[in-house]
């Protein structure tokens, strides 16, 4: 008896993805609901994100406010904005300045999460542990404008800290005037506001380990440090690879806001970074847009080589990336 031959199904033609009986199709249709509750969210990403990326083109014109982006009278320079930032004479300053503050703040900011996370997985009581995570958490609500304010309560001139050492027969100190206690008093006052809400990520990882993996170092004879060491730390380290690789490709993010607050005379050598100078160069006086968004630009492409960087190491060293 001959067998028959099933017919080949022809393949679909590329235009057809979508068409019905075709994979890309029935995949569609079963998850059309959530991709329809997805798009407004993708919407406002290219609004507000994406969007508004055309506006870097500004920084290869001669633009003035008011010009527009694209007319007849636009006038294209090319890489002379980015020429004028590479041979001011703030630019070093700038970049010392803004790696200074920005490597030093991670190297303090980044563990300290994973250390308090750790230490509150430890807590046996429950109310306790979510107590600590309550007071942690709450200096992230506060805003940089009542925080510079606290800061200045406390260690300005006649703030509470100089008052305690012109009691004990110590000197005053000018906290806010002295160049060498503005990144101190900036890079731990951001990690205490910051440490706990970054924290938050770690104990929800740490709430996913088996419970099982203890009883079982415990019965080994294991100490708590020992099941912190091999149990807990393994258990979050994708979370912290992850955390590391977006960490240092934010790294020249820092914001201009604090910065700018706590800047006076007396630090400016210290406290003037990029992003106060673009600030400055693009929003007060004679607004040079044009400019500042060159580099700002330039500070872009400074954080994406960063994580470019760190993404490519992770994965080649570990299996946790990005991408």
């Amino acid at each position: 008896m001959k067998q028959k031959q099933k017919a080949a199904v022809p393949a679909a033609p590329p235009g057809a993805l979508l068409s019905p009986g075709s994979k890309q199709w029935k995949h569609f249709k079963e998850n059309y609901p959530f991709l329809i509750m997805l798009l407004p969210a993708v919407a406002v990403v290219f609004l507000f994100n994406y969007l508004p990326i055309y506006g870097v083109l500004i920084a290869f014109q001669d633009f003035m406010p008011g010009d527009k982006i694209f007319s007849d009278t636009t006038i294209w320079v090319g890489f002379h904005n980015f020429t004028r930032f590479f041979t001011d004479v703030q630019f070093w300053p700038l970049m010392k300045n803004t790696f200074l503050l920005c490597i030093l703040g991670f190297v303090i900011g980044f563990p300290l999460p994973i250390i308090i996370s750790l230490m509150l997985n430890a807590l046996a009581g429950e109310r306790t542990k979510k107590f600590l995570q309550t007071i942690f958490t709450a200096p992230h609500f506060i805003s940089l404008v009542v925080l510079v304010g606290m800061l200045q309560l406390f260690f300005g001139r006649y703030g509470l800290v100089n008052n305690v050492f012109a009691n004990i027969g110590g000197e005053r100190f000018s906290y806010f005037l002295e160049s060498s206690a503005f990144r101190p008093l900036y890079i731990l006052s951001s990690n205490w506001q910051d440490f706990g809400w970054s924290a938050i990520i770690y104990i929800a990882a740490l709430a996913n380990v088996d419970p099982g993996q203890h009883e079982a170092a415990i019965l080994d004879g294991a100490s708590r440090f020992q099941r912190v060491l091999h149990i807990d730390i393994p258990a979050i380290m994708p979370m912290i690879s992850v955390m590391l690789i977006m960490s240092i490709g934010g790294l020249m993010g820092v914001g201009y806001e604090k910065a700018l607050l706590m800047q006076t005379d007396g630090n400016l050598p210290v406290s003037e970074l990029i992003a106060t100078y673009v600030y400055k160069k693009g929003l007060t006086g004679v607004p040079d847009q044009a400019y500042a968004t060159a580099i700002g630009l330039f500070n872009s492409i400074i954080n994406v080589v960063l994580l470019i960087i760190a993404n490519t190491t992770s994965k080649k060293f570990s299996e946790n990336s990005l991408w």
